[in-house]
């Protein structure tokens, strides 16, 4: 009986760190609201930068080197050959609720494909065609 409280006490504190695809694109809109007033984030514009060619490396010139034309679909790393898994939250529920996570993969990826980081507008963009691609 002991452990009880000790459990409830975890899974809340867990709880209490998941978050949402909403509330991240959230904080980055915040972000670049400061950087450019009236910001408000598009899909539209995520979808086109998803699907952009960047001429920062062979193997990997755009997102859908490894994601696939599709972010509903799996795909496979184009230099490691590991499998993706969906960038949809349609197909993948957990995306986009993991601020750390999230974070992780931007800065990789955005060196990776377009040779910089990637602006808080783009991400939030980026999240924006990522909860609504169906």
């Amino acid at each position: 009986m002991k452990a009880l409280p000790a459990l409830c006490l975890l899974l809340s504190s867990i709880a209490c760190h998941a978050e949402t695809p909403q509330q991240i694109r959230q904080a980055y809109t915040m972000e670049a609201s400061a950087q450019q007033a009236g910001f408000t984030p598009s899909a539209k514009r995520g979808e086109a930068f998803f699907h952009q060619r960047f001429a920062v490396s062979d193997k990997m010139p755009a997102c859908t080197s490894c994601h696939t034309d599709s972010p509903l679909n799996a795909g496979q790393h184009a230099v490691t050959g590991k499998s993706v898994r969906a960038l949809a939250v349609a197909a993948n529920p957990e995306r986009f609720t993991d601020t750390a996570k999230v974070e992780k993969w931007f800065g990789r990826n955005c060196k990776e494909v377009i040779g910089r980081a990637c602006t808080p507008g783009e991400k939030a963009d980026f999240v924006a065609y990522m909860s609504e691609v169906r």
